[in-house]
């Protein structure tokens, strides 16, 4: 798993006298292996078809065909390392390797921009969620992954329904069916998770979390107009491993979670992750309606991991989810204006599969391919409505990836099939085909300058043929490090957005065939990184021509604005590291406005500021102390007879953990300043709405202050 897990590698090439004429077509590698400043002995060095073992000078000398080589180091302790050489005939090339520890976790290498490696060389800029920020949020809300990229920069998880709980991530203010899931780059949630999909899934089992911000359909095709989240895996150790998480909280949900791995044999591995959920539904204010949804889960997640002696691998995962959940007004409760009680409920059931393997072909050329399937039914009831769906998502993936001088590039077809079919309401079903073809060249111009050209050519069953382009650079100069991309793309709308996921489809009418949605984003940051303190200053800007949107007002409509969504903003991260102290700083500027026959209106549930400050003490020994405090501002709001605008908040969190040897003992306080949408004005509406729905949208915590707390066990 070299791609995902990587490396840092230094190559020096120099000129050296030719060989004689019958060697004229080969040439020598000299490769020498180090890690902490020292040569490693007895690392096992995969040259082609062919493995060596270093000696105590950690070094290998290597004859080689000339032209591409792939090169894998591995060394127990330290992840495995590749890279692929253009080499010259009679060429005499040194290559220097430097390992990274298993451990190190400074290191971070991506896989979401295809051709692998770290993030500080990439040109399309990632951001990365380590695993002990990870870890701090797990403790938080083990049950889900909402907190987790609530709290990234520039990223907003939006309640979508009050009643149910759902919640959608917009990035730089794009409206959530913008943005792509994955997991091990598998698409292992379907098309667009949306709905209750980030509530399903615990950030145990997480090794990292990367993003990517802006359109980014030359990567992935339709369904990324907004970015791409992938969530990577913790991989099994060199020893068995397990974790056991109790948690229980002051306002009823209880979290019960397994992570288990272990090694089989030399060259494979085994994690298991399960879960059981549970949440009392509570009304936090007394208005008779259920503020926090009475729900119960379960969650299993096996993966299974193995390598081949010539550099392949194999990856596998299966997972289960099924829950159940109700909202509504509360057990003997009715709604005033009707005398009756409303009861929302939600059955789900999902399975999914996916794998993915590479091998070398020809000696020089890694050959990936992937493969998933997803299922999920619905059963939802909405008071007297009852819409019950399945929907399935198959996806394929092929892709080769070699080097040619300072190219180093990666070309692939993938296939989607996108199945809905809503056993109820059965003029809103669709079947989408969609096939595409992909190229991506990353060049190191200059150690100063580096490109990524991507281009990805997608033909739509529904909506026709789209070509999507990205360009992306980075500058480089001591401490300083620039970025600039560019990319377009689109968007193959569906009856499914984040409003119609909370209101179901029964009421909701389509007057007029829906057309393809096309985007465009630019993005430039300036970063600086003093060794203590790194920052990076972002400007962003998004265009989407022909926005799907849906009408609440007057009609529950669902239609293409005739004209343009634009986004605008600025994001600014700071953070300063000197152990054992940590303290990170954002603050999000973003203008997102509807524009259609030359009127403007914002885009409701979009903050025009927010702001974060996160302060953590981290001790191995010991453990953690960490506060957060968070400011989110006025947002504009649309189907709320109450009010137009919403009022700006502050939250403030505590965590502290104590460690004792094997186990470790945890306590959270969310939310202490106890804000309460309901103190603004009540969440139940005075009549029901065109949708069918009795609540208005959530803007701000409904559920109040929260304590919750457990114990970590390791064994």
């Amino acid at each position: 798993m070299g791609l995902a897990v990587g490396i840092a590698a230094v190559l020096t090439a120099g000129a050296y006298p030719a060989r004689a004429q019958e060697q004229r077509t080969s040439a020598t590698l000299r490769i020498e292996v180090v890690a902490f400043g020292q040569p490693v002995a007895g690392a096992a060095v995969q040259v082609a078809d062919q493995e060596h073992l270093t000696g105590e000078d950690g070094v290998v000398v290597v004859q080689v065909a000339a032209g591409p080589v792939l090169v894998v180091v591995r060394r127990d302790g330290f992840v495995d390392t590749d890279l692929i050489l253009d080499v010259e005939p009679l060429e005499d090339r040194r290559v220097s390797v430097v390992l990274v520890p298993a451990v190190d976790e400074e290191v971070v290498v991506v896989a979401s921009t295809r051709t692998g490696g770290r993030i500080e060389d990439q040109p399309m800029r990632v951001e990365v969620l380590e695993r002990e920020e990870i870890e701090e949020k797990m403790m938080m809300t083990p049950g889900d992954i909402v907190m987790m990229l609530n709290e990234m920069g520039g990223l907003r998880v939006q309640t979508t329904s009050p009643s149910m709980g759902s919640a959608s991530l917009r990035i730089q203010g794009m409206r959530g069916r913008y943005t792509r899931f994955f997991s091990d780059g598998l698409p292992l949630f379907g098309e667009m998770p949306g709905g209750l999909g980030l509530l399903q899934i615990p950030p145990m089992d997480l090794g990292h979390v990367e993003v990517i911000k802006g359109v980014s359909s030359a990567l992935y095709g339709a369904g990324a107009m907004g970015g791409v989240v992938n969530l990577v895996a913790r991989r099994p150790g060199r020893s068995a491993e397990h974790e056991l998480l109790i948690n229980q909280s002051t306002l009823g949900a209880t979290d019960a979670i397994l992570w288990s791995s272990s090694p089989m044999g030399e060259r494979g591995g085994f994690s298991l992750l399960g879960g059981l959920h549970r949440q009392s539904r509570t009304d936090v204010d007394g208005d008779g309606w259920a503020d926090l949804p009475e729900y119960k889960r379960f969650v299993a997640r096996p993966r299974f991991y193995g390598s081949g002696e010539a550099g392949g691998s194999v990856f596998g995962t299966v997972g289960v989810t099924y829950e159940q959940r109700t909202g509504g007004t509360m057990a003997g409760a009715v709604l005033p204006e009707t005398g009756f009680p409303y009861v929302e409920a939600l059955e789900t059931t999902r399975i999914d599969g996916g794998v993915v393997g590479q091998t070398i072909v020809a000696d020089d050329y890694l050959v990936t391919g992937r493969a998933a399937a997803v299922g999920q039914w619905h059963d939802h009831t909405f008071g007297e409505v009852r819409e019950r769906d399945r929907h399935a998502n198959a996806f394929g993936e092929g892709a080769i990836r070699g080097a040619a001088g300072r190219h180093t590039w990666v070309a692939g077809a993938a296939f989607e099939i996108d199945n809905y079919d809503p056993v109820d309401v059965p003029r809103f079903a669709y079947t989408f085909v969609k096939p595409g073809i992909f190229v991506q060249d990353d060049i190191a111009v200059r150690d100063w300058l580096s490109l990524s050209l991507s281009g990805r050519l997608d033909w739509h069953s529904e909506y026709g043929t789209f070509f999507s382009p990205r360009l992306s650079a980075l500058f480089r100069s001591g401490g300083w490090t620039s970025r600039a991309s560019f990319g377009t793309g689109f968007f193959g709308p569906t009856p499914l957005t984040e409003e119609t996921e909370a209101a179901g489809l029964t009421r909701l009418r389509i007057q007029r065939p829906l057309v393809a949605e096309r985007g465009r984003s630019v993005a430039i940051d300036i970063g600086y990184d003093s060794g203590i303190v790194a920052s990076t200053l972002t400007f962003f800007a998004s265009r989407i021509e022909n926005p799907v949107i849906v009408e609440r007002e007057e009609r529950y409509l669902l239609r293409n604005l005739e004209g343009v969504t634009d986004n605008r903003g600025v994001e600014l991260l700071v953070t300063a590291r000197h152990a054992p102290f940590s303290i990170t700083g954002s603050y999000t500027y973003v203008d997102a406005r509807d524009v259609e026959l030359d009127v403007e209106r914002p885009v409701s549930l979009t903050p025009r500021h927010s702001a974060g400050l996160v302060a953590m003490a981290e001790n191995e020994d010991w453990g953690r102390v960490g506060v957060e405090l968070y400011y989110t501002g006025r947002q504009s709001l649309e189907a709320d007879p109450y009010r137009q605008v919403s009022e700006p908040y502050v939250i403030l969190g505590v965590l502290v953990e104590k460690r004792f040897g094997s186990f470790a003992v945890f306590v959270n306080g969310e939310n202490l300043t106890n804000v309460l949408q309901s103190t603004w004005g009540p969440i139940l509406r005075p009549e029901r709405g065109v949708d069918g729905r009795w609540t208005v949208d959530a803007w701000a915590p409904l559920e109040g202050r929260v304590i919750n707390g457990g114990v970590r066990v390791y064994f």
